[in-house]
């Protein structure tokens, strides 16, 4: 299929216009862009696995694995290969594509930890999953030693706007992110970069923050909207509930900005109704995390998303879609 070239240079105002369009004419657009694009009955199934939980020393404000915030998580040290082989291969029966780990550190240390986490990828990307990480900052060595492994993403989200950023996270910078997100690119991983809504913040915080993704010279591969999800114990344990139509409304914007790119239904599915979730893949969700854990919140079951699948018609993308499509090109 030939598709038109991804825009990279759109503008505030653009995207201003997008956002605050009417409801319904925005799905509209979305779900027109989003078929021109992708395939509408596919959706990405990942599974997001905590391979070392708790006692971060960050003090990101949703976040119940910080060590200064008094919740009911327990701090596990970084599980063990074979443990994480034996998820991946039950996520795998499941129907997920993608498997993802996430380690509560600050930043990625080399050490004997780091060394587990390389071996974690090269058992699970043996197993013909897409393997994704998500284990703070990075430096451009480390990104390279993932790559080395045969890491296929790399999950850093910027969370909110520039703006909005330092009243969510004091302890590290808008521009580490950015910088983290650069090493990855640079060692050939594909960027999985989004962030959360609820998090107090304005709608032009939220537009700020769609305007960096969608000017990067390279569009991230994977965009996951996450819905805040209060955690007692956090500072944002009271923040009121997000809107589903906050969560379309940003699904449907990403989808027009970022035509080609995977949009991820991510944390804040238990909260939502079957209809509210099709009316989502409707606007341009494409991806969605599977399992009943997200790191340490709730999320739906295995059974219930199949369920789901079944009536609206929907499919598990397979691994490694466009690398596959690439290399059918270059066989023609």
């Amino acid at each position: 299929m030939n598709q038109p070239t991804c825009k990279n240079n759109w503008s505030i105002e653009e995207i201003k216009d997008i956002y605050n369009s009417p409801l319904l004419e925005l799905i509209y657009r979305s779900a027109t862009v989003h078929r021109e694009y992708n395939d509408t009955a596919e959706v990405q199934v990942c599974t997001l696995l905590s391979v070392k939980t708790g006692g971060c020393p960050e003090d990101c404000a949703y976040c119940p694995q910080a060590a200064r915030y008094h919740t009911d998580i327990n701090v596990q040290s970084l599980m063990q290969t074979d443990e994480v082989l034996e998820y991946a291969k039950k996520a795998k029966e499941a129907g997920s594509t993608r498997f993802c780990m996430g380690a509560a550190w600050r930043e990625v240390r080399d050490n004997r930890d780091f060394d587990r986490v390389l071996d974690m990828v090269k058992v699970v990307n043996a197993l013909g999953m897409e393997v994704c990480c998500t284990l703070g900052m990075l430096t451009e060595h480390q990104a390279e030693k993932l790559a080395g492994a045969g890491l296929h993403a790399y999950n850093h989200n910027l969370d909110t706007s520039r703006q909005y950023y330092q009243e969510i996270i004091t302890t590290r910078t808008y521009d580490n992110r950015l910088q983290t997100l650069e090493n990855v690119r640079k060692a050939g991983i594909t960027v999985c970069c989004g962030g959360i809504i609820g998090l107090g913040e304005t709608h032009e915080d939220r537009i700020e923050m769609l305007h960096v993704l969608s000017t990067f010279p390279r569009h991230p591969e994977s965009v996951p909207i996450n819905a805040l999800v209060r955690v007692k114990g956090t500072p944002l344990e009271n923040n009121p509930k997000v809107d589903i139509w906050d969560m379309i409304r940003m699904i449907a914007t990403a989808r027009i900005l970022m035509p080609a790119t995977m949009v991820r239904l991510s944390a804040g599915r238990m909260e939502m109704s079957l209809a509210e979730q099709a009316l989502c893949f409707m606007a341009g969700a494409n991806s969605i995390f599977a399992g009943d854990k997200l790191l340490t919140t709730p999320n739906p079951t295995f059974d219930e998303d199949n369920a789901m699948f079944q009536l609206l018609g929907l499919k598990p993308r397979v691994a490694f879609k466009e690398e596959n499509n690439l290399a059918e090109e270059v066989i023609r």
